[in-house]
């Protein structure tokens, strides 16, 4: 059963259950054949394992996204870097466009893990919403660090 609609699969994709072998057994009976008990014996073995498994997938998955998985800390009116891997409409060669656009403002939070940005014209067909995994924040340059770069050094060539 899933925990969201209360269905199995099986009804969300084909509208019915289907019988598996262990369901055809009937319950009342005193003695069964040798070859059905061990046959839904081997079932029930299988489904245990399998169901162990898939826990153990689960708990495992869960471990290595909490892990590594860390909530952004952005405000609305933040400057953030949008990445371009998912932005198929950005002019120029696919090999060097640069990784990440240009920093855009966070106008809203939809849900703790994406963000809502004010896109240029040029990706106004864009959906404005992305995943924390796609954005990161945008640092502008540093004086102390980069003194030359306010500085802009225009060459005359002589006459």
């Amino acid at each position: 059963m899933h925990s969201s609609t209360n269905q199995t699969p099986a009804v969300l994709e084909k509208g019915w259950n289907p019988r598996l072998p262990q369901d055809t057994l009937r319950k009342d009976l005193v003695e069964l054949h040798p070859t059905d008990a061990s046959f839904k014996g081997m079932l029930d073995k299988a489904r245990k394992h399998a169901i162990r498994f898939i826990e153990d997938s689960f708990a495992y998955a869960k471990g290595k996204w909490d892990k590594s998985h860390a909530t952004p800390d952005f405000k609305v009116g933040d400057l953030v870097l949008v990445s371009t891997t998912k932005l198929n409409n950005i002019k120029g060669c696919k090999d060097l466009k640069d990784s990440f656009a240009v920093a855009y403002v966070i106008t809203a939070f939809n849900g703790p893990n994406a963000v809502e940005v004010e896109l240029s014209e040029d990706l106004s067909t864009k959906h404005p919403t992305f995943p924390g995994i796609l954005i990161k924040p945008y640092k502008s340059g540093d004086a102390e660090k980069f003194p030359l770069r306010n500085r802009a050094f225009h060459h005359i060539p002589p006459f």
